[in-house]
């Protein structure tokens, strides 16, 4: 099942896409639990264990709007640093080099706030050079949480997957480096594009698929989840670790080698430049950055 949000008519609603993803056909919620986005189906399975029924006819896909799944997540978003093996070693060659002294231990994690995520075909905002002059790019995969639970073991966290989406964890990378922590650098208005749609996790194997970005149409990053050092149970098992997972948590899973920053020289976005992440079997979100 496919379950986008988006905006028609000026009002938001959410839906089932159909298998082609021409066509979005809108569930029956009211408008205060439409405002949640994709987070009211999560919400209606877990309390009554069924979807809501339809409400309308089909609308094609090119005639909405369409926004971020969950335009407004119930909390910060949990995110993966460095997380496949060519991206670290990219990275041992810039200013993280010291950053820790075995990357491969534990995975390193950290947090965007809810409100820099828009949606799949918006656009991102490139700061003014005064507070960052190195904006880049991660394309990720990223697993949305079905139901709540703490301390998840590795064997039983794929149970707690409800689906998956596509996030561009946006960094300034000067912000990241100044701070000596990543939370303020990840987080700019608009620095978290995210969709086209949600993905539940019995059409797609979140394990097994590849994620790709161009920039400008020039193919940076390429990667399969297959080749993560910290896989998605790990990561699950990790975040609940004494903290309580909620439905409706997202989790980056981290981006695969060809950011900005690992290039000799580094090539940073700027103004103008359009971004395309595509993850196969999820779909595509696509961001001019101005």
């Amino acid at each position: 099942m496919r379950i986008a949000t988006y905006q028609l008519n000026g009002q938001r609603y959410v839906g089932t896409v159909s298998a082609d993803g021409t066509q979005v056909t809108p569930l029956s919620f009211t408008k205060e639990q439409a405002s949640k986005g994709a987070l009211a189906v999560i919400d209606s399975l877990v309390e009554s264990n069924k979807l809501p029924p339809s409400n309308g006819q089909a609308v094609a896909i090119s005639e909405v709007q369409l926004e971020a799944p969950l335009p407004v997540p119930r909390r910060n978003l949990w995110c993966v640093g460095r997380n496949y093996h060519a991206h670290a070693q990219e990275l041992q060659a810039s200013v993280f080099k010291d950053n820790d002294a075995n990357p491969e231990s534990w995975p390193i994690v950290f947090t965007k706030v809810p409100e820099c995520v828009v949606g799949p075909y918006d656009d991102v905002k490139v700061p003014a050079s005064n507070i960052s002059e190195q904006i880049d790019y991660e394309a990720e995969l990223a697993v949305v949480i079905g139901k709540g639970g703490k301390n998840i073991s590795r064997g039983d966290a794929m149970q707690y997957v409800f689906g998956y989406t596509v996030v561009n964890d946006v960094t300034a990378r000067d912000v990241q480096m100044r701070h000596q922590q990543w939370d303020m650098g990840k987080s700019f208005d608009t620095f978290c594009p995210m969709g086209p749609w949600l993905v539940t996790a019995d059409e797609l194997d979140g394990t097994k698929t590849r994620v790709r970005c161009w920039v400008n149409g020039e193919l940076r990053q390429d990667g399969p989840t297959e080749n993560l050092i910290f896989d998605i149970p790990t990561l699950i098992e990790t975040v609940s670790r004494g903290i309580t997972l909620y439905p409706g948590d997202i989790i980056a899973t981290g981006t695969p080698a060809g950011v900005g920053l690992g290039m000799k020289p580094p090539r940073f976005l700027k103004a103008g430049d359009v971004v395309r992440i595509e993850i196969d079997g999820l779909g595509v979100i696509e961001n001019k950055f101005s």
